[in-house]
């Protein structure tokens, strides 16, 4: 029997000593909605199966494991990358 999707939103506060927390997790239709809402919002969303069921296990509130830490920092890398240099050609124009 095949996994339900699974939907993990997670935030992180670089001013912060604690690890990422997740704010949002869901299987299904919930996992549906949470990918919809990202999508109104512009949020990045980063596919990754085997990440995600393992984070929807998580607790909403409680920071990510540690097995997680290297690719949640590898991930986080490239999106704050990615913004800066959307930033850079924002303020070019």
């Amino acid at each position: 029997m095949r996994e339900q999707e699974a939907a993990v939103a997670l935030g992180y506060d670089p001013e912060s000593p604690t690890a990422p927390k997740v704010l949002a997790s869901g299987l299904g239709e919930v996992a549906k909605k949470i990918l919809e809402v990202a999508r109104e919002n512009n949020v990045h969303i980063h596919q990754d199966d085997n990440l995600a069921q393992l984070l929807a296990q998580i607790p909403v509130g409680s920071e990510i494991p540690e097995e997680a830490y290297q690719v949640v920092a590898e991930l986080l890398s490239f999106l704050y990358q990615t913004d800066q240099k959307m930033a850079e050609k924002m303020s070019a124009k």
